[in-house]
Order: structure tokens, then C-alpha cells, then sequence
């Protein structure tokens, strides 16, 4: 993140709950106002964590708009809007910025690998089409191909260019980072904002406290893939369902116990 926004702190990257099938209207809503409850800065609806590749476009606008009218402009919202398809990409960004979203998170386009200049002239593409900021989402394990810093550099230079997604916190914090955009936030939104507080005030002693009690949880929420462990941890929360949809499946009973164990350690759960 960056000063061209006044974004700061810990964002979430929520969960989408399904239930019969269907997006869970009702615990969605719920999540974000805990969420805020809870101390969290920002929230990011239909991202990776949100399951975007597997919900119909309309189910997509239908997250985006329940999330900016439950924030009720409390936090803003950083509403997922990539696709592989530049239309596709510059169509939801459109609908987030109608919709009021206060930015968008374009993850690179995953599948198809383009180049940097493709990389550049994409990100271009919704940056003229758009009139709020893009935070640019950089992530070759899911997306097969790896931004370079001068595709970065150029991009900077756009007017609605405004940030880079990271979410290695304490390192990214210690080098002048604003703030996160956190899966395990989900989970303890109240120590991961207390975390990011810290870090932004300096405190580094009060932050390592936090980052020892949050990182076995760190690590087991993506022992399997992303969102399927969050979704278990929530659900011992009573949250919501552990529901994910295929090809995502629920996690195993050893991934299980590694989520209780690690919740227990950050006293999520007794």
C-alpha cells in the first residue's frame, strides 16, 4: 500500500460463505460487521480468499455490493475485480466503482501469461477505465507469471496506480510498509489489527509479542490451499460454514488438528 491512499493497518481477505449451495447472504454480512467489531481497517471481498474463480458474475457483484453496504463507509473496501480477461477485469471494476467501492485489488492475469508489456498495457487498461485506486495483486504461485519491479515502476507512474498487495507483514512492516492485506485476519482480526497497530507506531517489541502468538496460525491456514483452512478455523467460530466450493475441498482431519493447536496457541479457542 501506498501514500497515494490514506490506507493503513490491517485489511481483511474475506471469506465467502456458501450455504445449500449458495453465497451465504446473511453470515457474509455478519463476518464484516465482526470484522469491524474487531478492529480491522479495511476489507477486500472476492479476492483469492473469497473464492472469486469459482463465482458467477453476478454472485461477484452481489459480494461487492453486500460488503459496501454493511461497512456503511465505517472501513473501506478494496473490492477484488482481476481476471485473466482485460474486459472481464475492467467490467467489475466498473461495477465496484458504481457500486462505491473505495478501491479495487487487480491480481495479474493468471493462465494466459503475458508478458510485461501485456502485464503494463492490462493494469493500463483498468487504470483509464476506472476513476478510484487499483492496488496491483503480484502473485506467481497462483498466477504463474511474476511482475517485474520496473513493470511495477511504470505502472506507479498512472494516475490510479496506488499500491502493491503484500502480505509477508513484519518484515514489509519494518521496511516502511502501511499496512496487510491478511487471510488469517479473518480468523483473529483483533490481534492481527493489534499487530499492524503496533508495527505503525514503531513498537516492535509489542509486535514481535503479537507475530509469535499469530504465526503458527500464519502457517497453518495455508498447510492446504487457501481458503479451505480459514474456512474450518471460522467455523469453530461459529462464523460459518466450512463449506468450500470444487475443486476447493474441505481440509483433512491432520490439517484440522494443526488449525485447533494453533488457534489454541493464539487463544482463539480454549
Amino acid at each position: 500500500m501506498t501514500a497515494k491512499t490514506s490506507f493503513r493497518g490491517s485489511f481483511t481477505a474475506l471469506v465467502t460463505p456458501f450455504k445449500n449451495g449458495s453465497v451465504d447472504e446473511k453470515s457474509f454480512r455478519g463476518l464484516v460487521d465482526w470484522q469491524i467489531a474487531e478492529g480491522t481497517k479495511g476489507l477486500v471481498p472476492v479476492g483469492t480468499t473469497g473464492e472469486s474463480p469459482t463465482l458467477s458474475h453476478e454472485e461477484h457483484r452481489h459480494v461487492v455490493e453486500w460488503c459496501i453496504e454493511q461497512a456503511r463507509g465505517r472501513v473501506p473496501v478494496v473490492a477484488g475485480a482481476g481476471s485473466n480477461s482485460t474486459k472481464e477485469a475492467i467490467d467489475l471494476a466498473r461495477h465496484a466503482e458504481e457500486a462505491g467501492a473505495d478501491a479495487v485489488l487487480v491480481v495479474t492475469p493468471y493462465y494466459n501469461k503475458p508478458t510485461q508489456e501485456g502485464l503494463y498495457q492490462h493494469f493500463k487498461a483498468i487504470n483509464d477505465a476506472i476513476g478510484i485506486p487499483i492496488i496491483i495483486y503480484n502473485i506467481p504461485p497462483r498466477s504463474v507469471i511474476d511482475m517485474s519491479v520496473d513493470t511495477m515502476k511504470r505502472l506507479s507512474e498512472l494516475e490510479n496506480i496506488a499500491g502493491v498487495k503484500d502480505a509477508t507483514a513484519l518484515g514489509f512492516m519494518a521496511h516502511g510498509g502501511h499496512g496487510c492485506i491478511s487471510v488469517t485476519s479473518n480468523v483473529a482480526p483483533r490481534l492481527c489489527a493489534e499487530f499492524q497497530a503496533s508495527c505503525l507506531k514503531g513498537d516492535y517489541a509489542s509486535a514481535l509479542e503479537f507475530h509469535d502468538k499469530l504465526m503458527p496460525l500464519h502457517t497453518a491456514l495455508f498447510i492446504e490451499t487457501n481458503p479451505a483452512p480459514a474456512k474450518y478455523a471460522l467455523s469453530l467460530l461459529g462464523k460459518c460454514a466450512e463449506t468450500v466450493r470444487l475443486p476447493m475441498v474441505p481440509v483433512t482431519d491432520k490439517t484440522r488438528a494443526a488449525v485447533r493447536e494453533a488457534m489454541v496457541h493464539a487463544g482463539l479457542i480454549n
